[in-house]
């Protein structure tokens, strides 16, 4: 099974709000996820994230899409990834 780290996208019409969710590659975007790892909400830029849960996925072996990627290193969860796996 793949994993993957990305958003689902939930809210109103023209009101999104999003969460960073871990789910098998092959499942729908709004559909079944593993586990919530965080949100997002661009309509005032609120970001929140678990930084455990994502770490544990990242050390897993879930690669992040490209927003999600975005989200994680703005929040210091890729950063945090990077010095741990270099023996920082």
């Amino acid at each position: 099974m793949a994993v993957k780290l990305r958003l689902k996208r939930m809210g109103a019409k023209k009101r999104p709000f999003y969460r960073l969710v871990a789910a098998d590659s092959r499942s729908p975007r709004d559909g079944r996820f593993i586990e919530s790892v965080g949100y997002y909400n661009p309509m005032n830029g609120e970001i929140k994230v678990d930084e455990e849960g994502a770490l544990k996925w990242l050390r897993s072996g879930a690669i992040p899409t490209d927003t999600a990627k975005d989200i994680l290193s703005k929040s210091g969860v890729i950063t945090k990834f990077h010095n741990e796996k270099s023996g920082k």
